[in-house]
């Protein structure tokens, strides 16, 4: 993956971060964003790791050359969302406001921890 190109980097083995990245729909206006399971890129979540961000603590949203993590991530996502359903139009209600994504994002990380470690599954070295 190039670094001119944009992607979300999520962890697929997360029903929360999978489902989440499924229903989500991007205004075309932002451009091809590729979503990416950390787990099938590991060469591009080391890169990611070795600046400092902890992708089992949040996604990674790369956007226009610029990185966004945890809830600076799903706060530009719900920027780019379309509306097009309720999911995008409840998400995008949220998580537009920044200050409301800061607040509530620790909360969603939480129930990612738990429902990871429930399911047996491994967070990424």
């Amino acid at each position: 993956m190039q670094s001119d190109e944009n992607y979300l980097l999520y962890d697929g083995d997360c029903p929360f971060c999978s489902n989440y990245v499924r229903m989500m729909r991007l205004r075309r206006a932002a451009g091809p964003i590729a979503m990416l399971n950390m787990r099938d890129h590991p060469d591009l979540a080391a890169h990611h790791r070795a600046q400092g961000y902890d992708l089992n603590e949040g996604m990674l949203l790369h956007l226009d050359g610029r990185d966004y993590w945890g809830a600076d991530a799903i706060h530009r996502l719900a920027l780019l969302s379309t509306g097009s359903d309720a999911f995008n139009r409840l998400n995008a209600t949220i998580f537009s406001n920044a200050c409301l994504s800061k607040a509530l994002y620790p909360f969603m990380r939480t129930g990612r921890s738990l429902t990871l470690t429930l399911l047996g599954k491994k967070k990424m070295p």
